[in-house]
């Protein structure tokens, strides 16, 4: 529990950043939907994205043994902006963001994600382990106190099931249901 509410309140604090950048450098009205505008997009990214982007990449991979690598990225791109381009559609639609004009208001901002979701994806773990520390001490929580040679030098299972899930934000029982499905 504690680990989705540290991850979830640290991609709220940056989403809400990213949607006042957003609302800074185009025409797309933020204010102060941002709090609520942030709070619908960080649970988009959360549990729709995994669910879109492994749609997304399942159709692409039926037609990725004629692509050269470059065409390979130039697809992985394209599926990152449609996904960030769904995002941001539903994002205005269920919150209190306005947009206006064509570019700057439905194409830019998916952009913007793009490059915000990069720096997130390069800095989450620092975040999140920082979020997770004013966490305990927020709730008098379990310090941690073991040194860097007391932790183990295999991850355990739930250490790598507990990876593969901030990766993607799926257990690997919701996983396995995905798989099945599809």
């Amino acid at each position: 529990m504690k680990k989705w509410i540290v991850r979830f309140v640290s991609l709220l604090v940056f989403n809400v950043v990213v949607l006042l950048l957003i609302g800074f450098l185009t025409p797309a009205r933020v204010g102060w939907a941002a709090l609520w505008a942030g709070i619908v997009m960080t649970a988009l990214v959360i549990w729709v994205k995994p669910l879109i982007a492994k749609w997304f990449a399942s159709m692409a991979a039926k037609s990725a043994g004629g692509r050269t690598k470059l065409g390979e990225k130039l697809v992985e791109f394209l599926l990152a902006l449609a996904i960030a381009f769904i995002v941001w559609i539903l994002t205005v639609v269920l919150s209190g963001v306005t947009v206006s004009g064509w570019f700057w208001g439905y194409i830019l901002p998916p952009v913007i994600l793009l490059i915000g979701w990069a720096i997130y994806d390069a800095i989450d773990d620092r975040v999140e382990g920082h979020a997770g520390a004013i966490y305990d001490k927020a709730t008098g929580g379990a310090r941690e106190t073991e040194s860097a040679d007391a932790a183990p030098a295999v991850p355990s299972p739930e250490a790598q099931a507990g990876r593969r899930e901030l990766k993607d934000g799926l257990t690997d029982e919701q996983r396995r249901m995905l798989d099945e499905l599809g």
